[in-house]
């Protein structure tokens, strides 16, 4: 779907693939095969819905590069890569045309996603606009400091926010456009995006 000028679809739980001028692939999970090789591979943490290593080989190339935290880099052994960058939260790396920021993402009530893990969301800036991936995140006081366009917002809970704390995040990034992810898959269903649809004020929702 093309949504300001990037080309943004949502592969299954919390995986996205983004077209503009780079291909780029956040956190492919139970994708099908013979999809477009990726210039960029985003993956936020090393649960395996997540950083899928079967899913990863079906996208990589030897011109991909992968974007990724420090437990993750001995799953990347014998891939046929570019390179692989490090990143924990803070940290911005650029890549051709696009900046990548990797950001907060962690639990605040609950012990799955360790804010002393350095698990990260995403903003991936590419072709004038500003897009963020939450990773597995509860609603964290960092929010208040993202900018962005779009965002990719987790809305399954238990592991992560529910709807309606993804609601009040949309009051806090306030983006042009909110996506809901992170069900359908592994845990949450298309009743939670909707719910998430229904309780946002501040801006545009689309349920891909």
């Amino acid at each position: 779907m093309k949504i300001l000028n990037l080309d943004i679809e949502r592969l299954n739980h919390a995986a996205f693939k983004i077209k503009g001028s780079q291909t780029v692939y956040i956190d492919p999970f139970h994708i099908a095969e013979g999809l477009e090789k990726a210039d960029i591979i985003l993956i936020s943490h090393e649960h395996f819905d997540h950083c899928s290593v079967e899913d990863i080989k079906k996208l990589a190339s030897e011109n991909t590069t992968i974007v990724t935290v420090a437990d993750n880099l001995s799953k990347m052994h014998n891939m046929r890569l570019k390179q692989v960058l490090l990143v924990e939260p803070g940290k911005v790396v650029s890549i051709g045309s696009a900046n990548i920021e990797a950001v907060a993402a962690y639990n605040t009530n609950k012990r799955f996603h360790p804010k002393e893990n350095l698990w990260v969301g995403f903003i991936l800036e590419m072709d004038g606009n500003r897009v963020y991936h939450g990773g597995d995140t509860d609603l964290i006081p960092e929010m208040s400091g993202f900018k962005t366009d779009i965002a990719l917002l987790p809305v399954s809970g238990t592991y992560v926010m529910t709807a309606e704390e993804a609601a009040e995040a949309t009051e806090i990034i306030k983006p042009k456009i909110a996506i809901p992810m992170h069900y359908g898959d592994i845990i949450g269903t298309e009743a939670d995006a909707l719910r998430f649809k229904e309780l946002v004020k501040v801006c545009e929702v689309r349920v891909l």
